[in-house]
């Protein structure tokens, strides 16, 4: 002889509770906020604005050496590890023989950018960071592809970031 023995849908034992306790929560947070405005955290953003921890990843910047030249070799490094595939650099020999050579076109596509941070990481000699800049108004995307001049030598920067890096320590250790 079989039994049949009927269960319980378990989405019917357990959706209703969840939901009524999410919404009580979120009913409870609306009316505390609304009852208790200065503990909220608010910023009146034009005027105030927040300050990132020095870890935050924001626009892209090329740095220069002590002389304003930028420090990019044109390795390719940061355009071979970028997941998003927005970095398109153009390589030419440099007239110094010390220098292989150095980037006659480098280009940022932010708008395909994910700000993670490989293209910083896999720099061998710190010629690329991510600043702490992160507004980056524009009218169209075409202003959205960041050149040489914007990265290195726009006006936010006042002449370029110097390398942490020097050269002379940096040729010591062979890179």
């Amino acid at each position: 002889m079989s039994v049949e023995v009927k269960r319980k849908d378990q989405n019917q034992s357990w959706l209703l509770p969840s939901v009524l306790s999410g919404m009580s929560l979120t009913f409870g947070k609306m009316w505390g906020n609304l009852f208790n405005r200065k503990k909220m955290p608010t910023l009146n953003y034009p005027e105030e604005k927040y300050e990132y921890g020095p870890r935050f990843k924001g626009n892209h910047v090329l740095t220069v050496k002590k002389d304003g030249s930028l420090r990019c070799t044109a390795c390719m490094l940061c355009a071979t590890n970028c997941p998003a595939d927005c970095i398109t650099i153009i390589a030419s020999e440099h007239d110094n023989e010390e220098v292989e050579k150095f980037p006659i076109h480098y280009e940022i596509d932010i708008l395909r950018c994910v700000f993670c941070g490989f293209c910083e990481e896999a720099c061998p000699v710190d010629a690329i960071r991510m600043g702490p800049e992160w507004q980056s108004p524009a009218l169209n995307g075409g202003s959205f592809v960041y050149d040489i001049r914007h990265l290195a030598f726009r006006s936010e920067l006042r002449g370029g970031i110097e390398s942490r890096l020097d050269d002379a320590e940096r040729h010591k250790a062979g890179i």
